[in-house]
C-alpha cells in the first residue's frame, strides 16, 4: 500500500523538506524521488524538486519508492554482556555479528552479510545488556542519536553499596562529568540495590561513572527502552527487524513539541 498523508501544517513548505522532517526519508533523497516520478500530491505527479506541499493537500509515494526506502534495514538486538557495539578489538565479538539468519525473530527484509553497513545507534558498552538498535538509515540515526534528539533511554540498574536519598538526589541532579553538567536525569529506587535511570544523554559509560561519584559500583546495567521503543519480551542475543511503524515513532518523538 502506498504511503499517504494528508499535510496539515499551517504554511506551505517544500516537498522534499517535509518528507525529511517526517522521517521517510532524507531531503536529497527526497529529490531523488521526485527526479524519478515517484512522488505525487492530490493525484498529480510532482515534477519540480522546489515544489510545495499546501495546507490540506495530500502527498502520495509509489510503491516502489515506498519499497526502495524500506529496504534499509535496523536490527533491534538484544545485545548480551560480552559484545561490544561498535568496532571490536582482536578477540571481542561485534554485536553485528549477532545479526544471523539463525537468531532472527520474526521476519526481515534481509540478512546482513559482510557488506552490509549498520551502525550501532547509541552506546552499550560490552559489560552492559539490553536493547541495542543497529541501522544503515541515516534519517533513523539522526532521531535518535542527533544533538536535537530529545529520545530517553530507559535503564534498569544492580549497583553495589548503600543507597540513600541524599545519592539519589545527587543522581538526579548535580552532578559533573568531564567538566561539564549533566542534564537532569530520572532516577527511581526499585528495591533495596535496584534503580531505574531514564536519560536523554549518551556520555561515556555515563551511569556507571555517575554512580562511582556517589560511592556506588554497578554490577548490571540493563537498557529496557530507547524513546517508545521497548525491548519487551526479545530474547537475549536475538534480533529482529524494525518496522516501519516503530521507525515513525522514533522519529516523530524524537522532535521537541514545536511551540504554538
Amino acid at each position: 500500500m502506498a504511503w499517504t498523508r494528508r499535510y496539515e501544517d499551517a504554511e506551505p513548505q517544500r516537498v522534499n523538506r517535509w518528507l525529511a522532517q517526517m522521517g521517510v526519508c532524507s531531503r536529497r533523497e527526497a529529490e531523488g524521488l521526485i527526479a524519478e516520478g515517484l512522488v505525487s500530491i492530490d493525484g498529480e505527479p510532482v515534477a519540480d524538486v522546489g515544489r510545495k506541499i499546501l495546507p490540506g493537500q495530500t502527498l502520495t509515494l509509489a510503491d516502489r519508492a515506498e519499497a526502495g526506502l524500506s529496504a534499509k534495514l535496523t536490527a533491534v538486538l538484544h545485545k548480551p554482556v560480552g559484545v561490544v557495539s561498535a568496532q571490536p578489538e582482536p578477540g571481542q565479538t561485534p554485536a553485528v555479528r549477532l545479526l544471523s539468519k539463525a537468531n532472527l525473530t520474526g521476519e526481515a527484509p534481509c540478512v546482513p552479510d559482510a557488506d552490509t553497513s549498520l551502525a550501532p545507534l547509541g552506546r552499550l558498552d560490552m559489560d552492559s545488556r539490553g536493547l541495542l538498535l543497529l541501522s544503515e538509515d541515516g534519517v533513523l540515526a539522526k532521531a535518535v542519536i542527533g544533538p536535537d534528539s530529545e529520545l530517553d533511554k530507559e535503564y534498569l540498574v544492580r549497583v553495589a553499596g548503600q543507597v540513600t536519598e541524599a545519592k539519589i538526589r545527587q543522581l538526579r541532579f548535580g552532578l559533573r562529568l568531564d567538566g561539564r553538567q549533566l542534564r537532569r536525569a530520572r532516577v527511581d529506587q526499585l528495591g533495596p540495590q535496584k534503580l531505574r535511570f531514564v536519560l536523554r544523554e549518551g556520555r561515556n559509560r555515563q551511569i556507571r561513572r555517575m554512580c562511582e561519584l556517589v560511592g556506588l559500583t554497578v554490577i548490571d546495567l540493563f537498557r529496557v527502552r530507547i524513546g517508545p521503543l521497548k525491548l519487551a519480551d526479545l530474547p537475549e542475543g536475538r534480533w529482529r527487524a524494525l518496522t516501519g511503524e516503530e521507525r515513525e515513532a522514533l522519529i516523530s518523538a524524537s522532535s521537541p513539541p514545536r511551540e504554538a
